[in-house]
């Protein structure tokens, strides 16, 4: 049974001081004993460490919310993997849709950042999904298909072992508007054929696909009960521990039904 995993992408909010505070709570809702969920909070670059040194004692992990494809030199602005790795960092967001319709991010950058987190030893969160218009022209899938072939280009079965997969339909991330949980399942089993022809029927059986898009507590449940979604990276709600909990607490209760 494939293990389910409840990321906060926390995107360009905080502080250090509100940081550490949620990051605080999380922790202590996942004790080091942890085993039903995988809980993993991406804050923004500079208050990294802290956090790091915040939920170290606890089952929370730390991910980044993006990743430069180059070891070293003059790019600035930029972090490395292992500068990632070096406050801690276990995982690493691409692809996500503001990177791309807003940074202007291409597949070929994506596919980039993916090869060089994976061979650097991180656990890559790869973020796909279709725009409004894309969705209501009928052309999600030919989408999600263009953007998995891309991202995943050159990526062999044994170093795609520890990606994961985020479905989020841009059209409902910040937007209030969320899949229906049919809409939902659809586009995950659409991506879990992609990874069985891409790969193969075991490895796409093994493989975690995350949905995100306006996830909240009165819908986590209902999302990540579907078959094929396997937990949910969650924008707005991750940002206050009432708020998030709750989701994870729908992630536990599934696990253990």
């Amino acid at each position: 049974m494939r293990r389910f995993l409840v990321a906060g992408n926390w995107k360009m909010n905080t502080n250090r001081a509100s940081g550490a505070e949620l990051a605080g709570a999380l922790a202590v809702n996942a004790p080091a004993s942890e085993t039903g969920v995988e809980v993993l909070v991406c804050p923004p670059y500079p208050y990294l460490a802290g956090i790091s040194d915040v939920v170290s004692k606890s089952a929370v992990q730390l991910g980044a919310q993006d990743v430069y494809f180059e070891a070293s030199g003059a790019f600035t602005g930029e972090v490395s993997v292992e500068m990632l790795k070096d406050v801690g960092c276990s995982h690493v967001i691409i692809g996500h849709s503001e990177r791309r319709h807003v940074m202007g991010e291409t597949d070929e950058m994506i596919n980039k950042k993916v090869k060089a987190a994976i061979a650097g030893g991180l656990t890559v969160v790869l973020c796909v999904g279709e725009l409004l218009s894309e969705r209501e022209a009928g052309k999600t899938e030919s989408v999600l298909d263009t953007q998995m072939a891309g991202g995943l280009a050159d990526v062999s079965e044994e170093d795609a072992k520890d990606v994961v997969i985020a479905y989020e339909p841009v059209w409902a991330i910040g937007t209030g508007v969320t899949a229906s949980p049919e809409q939902a399942e659809s586009a995950h089993e659409h991506l879990r054929k992609w990874v069985t022809s891409r790969y193969n029927a075991a490895f796409s059986d093994k493989i975690r696909i995350l949905y995100g898009g306006s996830v909240k507590a009165d819908n986590a449940e209902i999302l990540m009960g579907q078959p094929n979604v396997d937990g949910a990276l969650v924008g707005g709600a991750s940002l206050k521990p009432e708020l998030f909990i709750p989701i994870i607490e729908a992630a536990r209760k599934l696990a253990n039904s």
